[in-house]
């Protein structure tokens, strides 16, 4: 398997997202931000980026009606 190089801004990114979900929270942009000490304007480049690696993948609002906004979910590697 190829090792996918990140930046360190992306790898705070990615150890926030999945310290979240290992707690059992929904990484919502706002957490992320919190949990990288990162603004949450400053997580949108580096989700995206990630999201393009297929280290992490996008999932909207899963309830009609309730928009929480968009979550990022790391992806399971095998």
């Amino acid at each position: 398997m190829q090792r996918v190089q990140l930046s360190e801004v992306e790898q705070r990114v990615y150890q926030a997202v999945t310290a979240l979900e290992a707690r059992g929270q929904v990484p919502y942009p706002d957490l992320i931000a919190e949990g990288s000490g990162l603004t949450e304007e400053q997580v949108h480049t580096p989700l995206h980026e990630l999201t393009q690696k297929g280290l992490l993948h996008r999932e909207d609002s899963p309830m009609a009606g309730l928009d929480f906004g968009p979550r990022f979910c790391a992806r399971q590697m095998a």
